[in-house]
């Protein structure tokens, strides 16, 4: 009898043993923390990105670059305008929303977080036959105001001045009016909803006066000139030490803090911060911020 008794015991014990390890092998299977183990591979699923058509070139590379690290998690940007794809995060249709310019208080009042990933110089561009080189703050805001119509009047030709710019809402022509102090002052006589339109129509336009990401009037040297401002060229070090002062931050914003942010989005940011992703912000012409 003692000795059945034994023998039940032991198989209670066993089949106890039995129960907690497949308990714990379960748990531990379902854990998909990017940082738990160090294993990315098991972060999934599609961000969506919507914004500023400036922040083109670097989204898309980011998209691409993420792979090597995590290569089931999908970016799936779309380039709206600044103004939009704030509105979108805002509304829950976005993850993120991409802008090249500071968020508004009135922004950041609705529960959005400007986290700020790369610096942008705004290049002042006109046509390639224009013989101007530098202009001052000054004179840049008197041409976009209209008090300056003939480039004679800045030591240029004698040419009437066209003045291109973005569309309202464009994250570029807030930091440029901004900057300039010139905000709902500007006399237009184009307005392009895309980087790359505005550069054409200067290319194209004899007298014409545009601006532009630098990274994209750097790869348009071929079809523009980019002048400089009060005598500074801009460039990374004139960005980075403030000299260059036509500038603004290129934001990707959350709704909430990142870190209350699902670990897809999570990821996104941890590899930004990473070197690749430091990488990829400058291959495309932009500054990396000083933290």
């Amino acid at each position: 009898m003692k000795e059945g008794y034994k023998k039940m015991k032991k198989l209670g014990a066993l089949l106890l043993a039995c129960v907690l390890s497949f308990s714990l092998v379960g748990c531990g299977g379902d854990d998909k923390t990017p940082t738990s183990n160090g294993d990315t591979t098991n972060v999934s699923g599609k961000i969506t990105l919507d914004g500023s058509t400036s922040m083109e070139k670097l989204v898309k590379g980011l998209a691409e670059a993420i792979k090597e690290d995590y290569p089931n998690l999908t970016l799936e940007p779309q380039f709206t305008g600044s103004g939009t794809g704030i509105k979108s995060v805002i509304a829950g249709t976005a993850n993120i929303g991409n802008s090249s310019r500071a968020l508004k208080d009135e922004e950041k009042a609705e529960g959005l977080v400007e986290n700020i990933v790369a610096l942008d110089g705004i290049a002042v561009i006109v046509d390639k036959n224009n013989s101007i080189k530098n202009l001052t703050k000054q004179q840049l805001a008197d041409i976009y105001t209209g008090k300056v119509k003939n480039w004679k009047e800045v030591g240029g030709a004698d040419q009437n001045i066209v003045v291109v710019g973005r569309e309202e809402g464009s994250g570029t022509r807030d930091g440029f009016e901004d900057i300039l102090g010139i905000k709902e002052k500007c006399k237009y006589a184009n307005t392009l909803n895309e980087t790359g339109a505005v550069v054409a129509k200067v290319e194209g336009t004899p007298g014409a006066i545009g601006y532009a990401s630098l990274d994209v009037a750097e790869d348009s040297k071929d079809k523009v000139n980019i002048l400089s401002l009060d005598n500074i060229v801009p460039s990374e070090s004139t960005i980075l030490d403030g000299t260059y002062t036509l500038q603004r931050p290129f934001v990707m914003a959350t709704k909430g803090e990142i870190n209350k942010q699902s670990e897809q989005v999570q990821a996104v940011f941890k590899f930004i911060e990473s070197a690749k992703g430091q990488e990829v912000i400058k291959s495309v012409g932009l500054v990396v911020p000083n933290k």
